[in-house]
């Protein structure tokens, strides 16, 4: 008997919160035998309900039992009757799909797990709370586990796989191929055209590896024109993905099963995650920060990654090439792989099934 017969993963519609919700999940189903339901995919609302119902009564939620939470989420259009089974989890990552995930296990009488940390709720309210180290989270309450970096989905034994299927038709046995996975700018980072010209040029007179390229949901267009450019027409680039062009394809997982060498950009924990559970030790290019000095000095912004990043190297799981853009030593060798039984899905999903 599972400790959960079944999980409900509840989305925000990020492919990136979802992928981490799945993660957990699946491995849940691998350990316990648990049966993954229907994404349930938050509905969308106005401005007002937003303010109204995400942000000033929301906190009744944690506040009463069961009754107010099933009159919550019919305000919002949410049929929790679906979900009145016995032994239910729900999943939820980032802080939009948070109030739906606590509320469906009030309303329903079951349990839920929250990934990272809600703005708006915390995590105390929630049975189960896996958060990043570097979110620095209390863990007095005992429901909290840590992780370093983001639980994703990626499962290293199917990887090949799903390479071959993907790429089918496609003569990379035998070959070195070097995945650089771009991010792109936000609160704390700034990728500029003029910043990644000078990350790829030096990368084109690699001649003995074939690049497989994909950027972000918050990569601009103006750096997906110019990795665009600087590669026109390059027998080098086996594959090409601009999320701009494609968002809903997800090529990551085909990508990681192809690859020898894996190139991250240190905006996306999300991306340096991925490729660490695939098993590479992975090169990670730093890029320019946008967070202020005094915010960096208290830190911080991007200031609070440098201690993850630090423990990533510290466990042989990255080489952090700082501010060098020019690294050919690291793809020198046959491949770049850390050997290391490191998965913080699968890990999450175990302190679940134990406590």
């Amino acid at each position: 008997m599972p400790r959960f017969k079944r999980a409900v993963i509840i989305s925000d519609g990020i492919r990136g919160h979802l992928h981490q919700s799945m993660g957990v999940a699946e491995w849940l189903e691998r350990l316990s035998g648990t049966v993954i339901e229907p994404t349930l995919t938050i509905p969308e609302m106005s401005l007002a309900d937003k303010i109204l119902k995400l942000k000033l009564f929301v906190h009744g939620i944690e506040g009463h039992e069961g009754a107010y939470s099933r009159e919550w989420l019919k305000s919002v259009g949410v049929r929790y009757w679906k979900y009145n089974n016995e032994s239910t989890l729900f999943i939820s990552a980032g802080s939009r799909a948070a109030p739906f995930c606590l509320a469906l296990a009030k309303a329903t009488h079951n349990k839920c797990a929250v990934i990272m940390t809600p703005s708006i709720l915390g995590t105390k309210s929630f049975n189960y709370a896996i958060v990043p180290e570097h979110d620095k989270p209390n863990l007095k309450d005992g429901n909290v586990i840590t992780t370093l970096g983001a639980p994703n989905h990626i499962y290293a034994p199917a990887l090949k796989e799903i390479a071959s299927s993907f790429f089918a038709g496609k003569n990379l046995e035998g070959r070195k191929v070097i995945a650089l996975l771009i991010g792109g700018s936000d609160a704390n980072y700034k990728i500029t055209p003029r910043w990644v010209k000078n990350l790829l040029e030096p990368l084109q007179g690699v001649h003995d590896a074939k690049f497989m390229i994909t950027t972000s949901r918050r990569t601009g267009s103006d750096v997906e024109r110019t990795i665009e450019e600087i590669f026109a027409g390059s027998r080098n680039v086996e594959y090409m993905f601009l999320y701009s062009r494609t968002p809903n394809q997800n090529s990551i997982t085909a990508i990681l099963g192809a690859a020898t060498h894996v190139l991250v950009t240190e905006d996306s924990v999300s991306m340096v995650s991925e490729a660490v559970t695939a098993g590479f030790k992975v090169g990670l290019i730093r890029v320019p920060r946008s967070t202020g000095k005094i915010k960096h000095l208290l830190g911080f912004g991007a200031r609070r990654f440098d201690d993850m990043f630090a423990e990533f190297a510290n466990r042989g799981l990255i080489e952090d090439f700082g501010n060098d853009l020019y690294f050919p030593k690291f793809m020198e060798a046959y491949e770049q792989k850390h050997g290391l039984d490191f998965n913080e899905a699968k890990r999450a999903a175990e302190w679940i099934l134990h406590n």
